[in-house]
């Protein structure tokens, strides 16, 4: 916030003029003594009141802290393994030349019972703003819509930002959309969709992606029991289609086979040829990309993988090389690559 401070008032053109003191002793008789006026009681200082911080989830430099806490550095977090640690010290020495890639529900956003409420995180959407202009490539890699990703974010903020939707069949960039059209199989499954579902508990429902449909069961009063005892009849339609259901954090995502975000990581190292790369996931759907990553470090690039923790998902923690706490420990480190 800019201060204005009114300019201090001039002295007249002929000088300050003198302004007269009060007699200290106004009572004493001509020619007495009187002793010296007593020193002015010390006053304590003045307490100065705490302004409130307008973005108190983001320190110097914008460093995102978790829970509002601000300090003068972020610190880097260390990886568990070898190559995750060579992979984040390669990011962190060149930057420019790296390619990061992030999930959306679940790592930039919190998980919400209704989709359609998904916001990034506090403090996201700034830390994404200034990694578009450090990094080489910036990417959200979703199995949502990207259309509908790049609108819940506001991520048309982000200069320069990709945003691979419906694990990359779809590509966002720069208010350009180029989507395909959906499998044969989509249709059919469609169709056959209500009658699967016909005995499912209250709260069960369908999202239609067009290039995929959804089962969600996490309104569902036993969410883990719902998707346990619909898998068999829905994973069976799809394959009956020529088409795969995905299992994820409360969800049955029925889409092709060779649809997912491994393949799309994959698509964008090759034409973006980084020096190093970053993938952040949550979910089942993330582990491909992870799978990605290791292949390509194999192959002699440095990368790492990042889980946002969650106990709905906890072998996507187990497979990474750095677990943080959620949306808030992802921005957190993507802040430190902007130093």
């Amino acid at each position: 916030m800019r201060i204005h401070t009114p300019p201090a008032p001039q002295p007249p053109p002929d000088g300050p003029r003198a302004r007269p003191q009060p007699d200290p002793h106004p009572n004493r008789r001509p020619g007495a003594r009187c002793a010296p006026p007593r020193p002015a009681p010390q006053q304590p200082p003045a307490r100065q009141r705490r302004t409130r911080d307008p973005h108190p989830n983001s320190g110097p430099g914008g460093q995102v802290r978790k829970g509002g806490v601000v300090t003068e550095h972020t610190e880097v977090p260390v990886p568990r393994t070898a190559a995750g640690r060579a992979g984040l010290a390669a990011l962190l020495a060149d930057p420019a030349r790296a390619l990061v890639a992030v999930d959306f529900d679940g790592t930039l956003s919190p998980i919400v019972t209704d989709p359609s409420r998904s916001r990034l995180v506090d403090g996201g959407l700034d830390v994404l703003r200034r990694l578009a202009g450090t990094v080489g490539t910036l990417v959200v890699i979703t199995g949502r819509a990207a259309a509908d990703v790049v609108a819940l974010g506001h991520l048309d903020q982000v200069p320069g930002l990709l945003v691979a939707g419906q694990y990359g069949a779809e590509r966002w960039q720069g208010g350009q959309l180029s989507t395909p059209e959906p499998a044969p199989g989509i249709a059919a499954v469609r169709a056959g969709l209500p009658d699967v579902l016909a005995g499912a508990p209250d709260g069960v429902w369908v999202e239609d992606k067009r290039l995929s449909l959804v089962v969600h069961t996490r309104p569902a009063a036993d969410p883990d029991g719902t998707l346990a005892v619909l898998a068999g009849p829905v994973r069976a339609l799809a394959e009956r289609h020529g088409l795969a259901a995905h299992t994820g954090r409360m969800v049955l995502e029925i889409r092709g086979h060779d649809d997912d975000k491994g393949t799309a990581l994959r698509r964008l190292v090759a034409d973006r040829q980084p020096a190093a790369i970053l993938f952040a996931g949550d979910d089942r759907g993330d582990l491909p990309a992870f799978a990605a990553v290791e292949q390509l470090r194999a192959a002699g690039r440095p990368g790492l993988t990042v889980a946002s923790r969650s106990t709905e998902a906890p072998e996507v923690a187990d497979r990474a090389d750095l677990v943080v706490a959620g949306p808030p420990g992802v921005v957190t480190l993507l802040a430190t690559l902007t130093r």
